[in-house]
């Protein structure tokens, strides 16, 4: 979402350390670009002067100009104010005792507020807790039978009245339902117009006042810029929202929304949406934003989606595949699985710290990532195990059921024997022969050259001596 906004800020930064020496006047001109930026980023007129006058501030208090490093004191700056412009944020849901807690969610239509009700009962429900959906969208065709199709893959029980006109009848009688059987949750979908009118919003209000939600969210497009935020002020003043769900997150929208959203209505961001799946939810963190919009990384959100995706038992054990060299194609696989569920290799690469603004991310394609699964998935355990096996009728016979060519086969296979001995060769080294292979792989990474690893092996017994003799003598 935040590319051209972050481009913009590192080119901006990039001219500022440049300097041996910087003066007020640089400082303003950078700040000038830095309000372009916002703006162009469809941030709100005043909240992006009001963010530049304010570093500007703290810039001439801090002394920039004098410091040794001007262009990563003014980053700090930045990455400080805009940690302040988006939050404090807490994501917590505050569940009643008893239950069941009540979630009122409301939006204009198209803002893909049903599909979030279903994300946000899947988030809800890896909480530990049980919670009842309530159809009360009646007002667009197919609503109700949408929100019945996402409870049913989720495994969340949808509450409807097939017939029934009334939604704030509806909602009562869903509440009631929820404490009946057990539900500590009731998320309730309301209907939205294409734009605010007063029918919705007293539809609303009229849903709010009879189940007494205990939280209000405001569900909004971030496509739609500043009519997001200017929707949300709208609600906000009718409903008294909790915190704003913002979905298609994972757009070529600008972020002015999310940047401008809680300077405008008091009211946080709690959630942001993704993806299109639902399990794409997530708690928005505004230090984590703050940081990727900076190209400073998110290595702790990175962290957090390697931890859901892979096991630490797994994990030992692979590991102690690799210093063996027993690393085979079935194991890299599940690798490739593992990685596919944490999300593309651009949003991965971006969450690295200082990854994101040094390698270019317009070539990386996640399409490789399925021609190496289908090459894979057309060979044989045999193969799989042993890829030396592979000569040149198993390369075309692999390479037809895989739909690709014997040169990417080869590739694959080629990739995957240096990998492994490079792996192998890692698990076995001391901390300080790690220290210099990862000196000599960032040289790689300038030269795009091999580096040549000095490890001393281990000895070797007699009769293994003799046996790689022979296999020597054999493939000559």
């Amino acid at each position: 979402m935040f590319e051209a906004l972050t481009d913009k800020l590192n080119s901006v930064f990039r001219n500022l350390s440049g300097r041996g020496k910087i003066s007020e006047e640089n400082v303003r001109e950078a700040l000038d670009q830095v309000r372009r930026a916002m703006l162009e980023a469809d941030v709100h007129l005043e909240i992006a002067r009001k963010f530049c006058d304010t570093c500007l501030e703290k810039a001439l208090g801090q002394e920039v100009i004098k410091s040794l490093h001007p262009g990563q004191m003014m980053v700090k700056i930045c990455h400080d104010e805009l940690v302040g412009l988006m939050g404090p944020v807490d994501t917590r849901i505050y569940y009643v005792q008893p239950g069941p807690t009540v979630i009122l969610m409301a939006g204009l239509q198209g803002s893909g507020k049903t599909t979030t009700c279903a994300k946000l009962g899947k988030f809800i429900v890896g909480q530990n807790r049980k919670p009842l959906m309530v159809a009360c969208d009646l007002q667009r065709p197919a609503a109700v039978e949408q929100l019945k199709i996402l409870g049913e893959q989720i495994n969340i029980p949808v509450y409807l009245e097939e017939g029934e006109k009334n939604p704030v009848r509806v909602a009562r009688n869903g509440v009631l339902a929820a404490m009946k059987n057990g539900q500590d949750v009731v998320i309730i979908d309301t209907a939205g117009r294409l734009h605010i009118d007063e029918d919705m919003m007293q539809q609303v209000a009229d849903i709010a006042k009879t189940v007494n939600p205990h939280q209000i969210y405001l569900v909004c497009d971030a496509m739609t810029g500043q009519d997001a935020v200017n929707s949300a002020k709208a609600f906000n003043e009718r409903l008294e929202l909790d915190g704003v769900i913002l979905t298609k997150f994972d757009s070529d929208a600008r972020g002015g929304a999310a940047l401008s959203v809680k300077a405008v209505t008091g009211k946080p961001i709690k959630f942001i949406g993704v993806g299109e799946k639902i399990d794409k939810l997530e708690e928005f963190h505004p230090d984590r934003m703050a940081g990727r919009i900076l190209g400073m990384g998110d290595i702790v959100s990175l962290v957090e989606k390697a931890q859901e995706q892979f096991d630490t038992d797994q994990a030992a054990k692979l590991q102690t595949k690799m210093a063996k060299g027993v690393f085979t194609l079935d194991d890299f696989l599940g690798q490739l699985h593992s990685m596919k569920k944490m999300g593309s290799m651009k949003d991965i690469i971006k969450m690295i710290p200082g990854m994101g603004s040094q390698v270019p991310t317009e070539g990386l394609d996640d399409g490789e990532l399925v021609h190496m699964e289908a090459i894979i998935h057309s060979m044989t355990k045999k193969e799989r195990r042993n890829p030396d096996v592979i000569d040149g009728s198993r390369r075309r016979r692999i390479a037809k059921g895989s739909g690709t060519d014997p040169q990417d086969v080869s590739g694959l296979v080629k990739s995957f024997l240096q990998m492994r001995s490079m792996m192998k060769q890692m698990a076995n080294m001391s901390f300080m022969d790690r220290m210099r292979f990862g000196s000599q792989m960032g040289q790689m990474g300038m030269t795009g050259k091999m580096p040549k690893v000095q490890v001393q092996s281990p000895k070797l017994s007699a009769r293994e001596n003799l046996l790689k003799r022979r296999k020597r003598k054999k493939n000559r």
